[in-house]
């Protein structure tokens, strides 16, 4: 009998003993591993809501900050305009909030680059218009044209007048656009895959357009 109780007493060491070096490898393995891209991801936000500190003005169009807001509109020359970011970015996930107060044409660009002294835009806007235009399609600019545009049947999701949030993904070749919560547009294209470079916010020429934006927030993927 006692040397039962013996056997028992040292098997149940041993269990023990390889469990807790399972638990301690296990846990020194998850803190040496690399972080996701999830874990990597921080937001910030490209709007201050006091200044247009890390933004560049294309244009002669009108950009200002009012009562906290982005504010886009169309100068005495009812020409194209743009603001934007200093900073460019390859892989992101972008939310932002716009109200249209005009029966005006805008978008936000992304991976664009502008010549200097110009308004001559490179890179692919996603579309912000009047109803039944396409809100949340995706334009490539001097090139391809329309990429994606909104069909009939899903034009019901933009709220004139009101506070609109959008949604704009891109990681490598996949760009995936929300608006309002609902999906607009979800695809892959190579050029758009090859290409890195700034947000723009657009004031389209024709004049008549102003939208206010706010809680423009950025992740990096």
């Amino acid at each position: 009998m006692q040397k039962l109780t013996t056997l028992l007493t040292i098997l149940i060491f041993i269990a023990v003993s390889c469990s807790q070096s399972s638990s301690t490898t296990s846990a020194a393995e998850t803190a040496d591993s690399p972080p996701t891209e999830e874990m990597k991801a921080e937001s910030m936000s490209l709007f201050n809501g006091t200044d247009l500190s890390g933004w560049i003005v294309h244009g002669t169009e009108k950009w200002y900050v009012e009562d906290g807001l982005l504010v886009c509109e169309s100068g005495p020359d009812a020409a194209y305009g743009y603001l934007k970011t200093e900073k460019t970015f390859k892989d992101f996930d972008l939310s932002l909030e716009f109200k249209q107060e005009a029966n005006g044409n805008s978008g936000v660009f992304f991976r664009s680059s502008i010549e200097e002294g110009s308004v001559k835009i490179s890179g692919w806007q996603v579309e912000v218009a009047p109803p039944n235009h396409d809100t949340g399609g995706v334009y490539e600019s001097y090139g391809r044209g329309w990429l994606k545009q909104i069909p009939d049947e899903e034009e019901g999701d933009l709220k004139m007048g009101e506070w609109n949030q959008m949604r704009i993904k891109v990681v490598g070749d996949h760009v995936q656009t929300w608006l309002n919560g609902n999906p607009k547009v979800d695809f892959h294209d190579e050029k758009i895959g090859e290409a890195m470079g700034s947000i723009a916010l657009q004031i389209h020429d024709g004049g008549g357009i102003k939208v206010r934006w706010r809680n423009l927030e950025m992740t990096e993927l």
